[in-house]
């Protein structure tokens, strides 16, 4: 058989053939004195195995495991393997489709909307903004319940306020929001800046949480201009960068109170 015959009695292309020589699952044949090359039944049959087991879902590299052993006991592992894996697809794809489901009996939705349920119980205790640092807020929110590891995932769901703090801190916010337009060096900076810090629950200080946002100067960079090192003190810089100048300022001064607090 030539090339495109065996393709075609595999159902398969040409080009994937190729492939899998370049990959040696399949045996690539001398060539005849006029260049051809030519196949016979076996690779056919072996052909025929690859198809079958990649349409289970096995990589390339676990059909080269599995044609390796012609008796099959790796393949009955990987089989087995491939088949807690579809067990748990199976279990997200449920988990994912009652999300939509919920998700699908609002009137409306926000882009913000479709975060973990754990983060949606906690911003549907939130306020409601349209701007201001409680708009922040909530994107914040939402932005760290895609990026945040399990760990401080759980702790900021642990922490979060309840409603009688939540209407404290919302206040203290509405004052933010008066600095957006103000001086760093504004007289109300200081006065906000420690009740802010009152604010912040002592258990999130103790969980470490804060610790990377809370270094001195990282603000501004590090030596020489450079970035501070680890993803949670970019993301600090960022939010500093994003804030007005008085806003910003509190921020810093929020962040050097607790840094003084975890530290006794």
């Amino acid at each position: 058989m030539r090339i495109g015959e065996l393709a075609a009695l595999a159902g398969v292309s040409t080009r994937t053939v190729r492939h899998y020589h370049r990959l040696g699952l399949l045996p690539e044949p001398e060539r005849r004195a006029n260049g051809y090359r030519v196949y016979g039944l076996r690779a056919a049959v072996t052909l025929a195995r690859i198809r079958r087991l990649t349409e289970l879902g096995l990589s390339l590299a676990e059909v080269g495991d599995a044609l390796a052993d012609d008796r099959g006991r790796d393949l009955r592992e990987i089989l087995t393997e491939l088949d807690a894996d579809l067990a748990r697809q199976e279990q997200g794809i449920r988990l994912r489709r009652a999300r939509l489901a919920e998700l699908l009996t609002r009137d409306s939705l926000h882009p913000d909307d479709p975060v973990s349920p754990g983060m949606a119980g906690l911003l549907s205790r939130l306020p409601q903004a349209e701007t201001g640092m409680l708009a922040r807020e909530r994107e914040l929110l939402a932005l760290l319940d895609t990026a945040a590891g399990p760990d401080t995932h759980r702790l900021l769901l642990e922490t979060a306020p309840d409603a009688g703090r939540m209407g404290k801190v919302e206040d203290l916010y509405r004052e933010l929001d008066a600095l957006a337009d103000a001086d760093p060096g504004d007289p109300r900076v200081p006065g906000l800046a420690e009740r802010l810090a009152d604010a912040v629950p002592p258990e999130m200080l103790r969980s470490g949480l804060l610790d990377p946002a809370l270094r001195p100067a990282d603000a501004d960079g590090g030596a020489d201009g450079e970035a501070p090192a680890g993803e949670q003190e970019a993301f600090a810089r960022a939010f500093l960068a994003d804030l007005p100048p008085a806003q910003a300022e509190v921020v810093r001064q929020v962040m050097a109170l607790l840094a003084d607090r975890s530290a006794t």
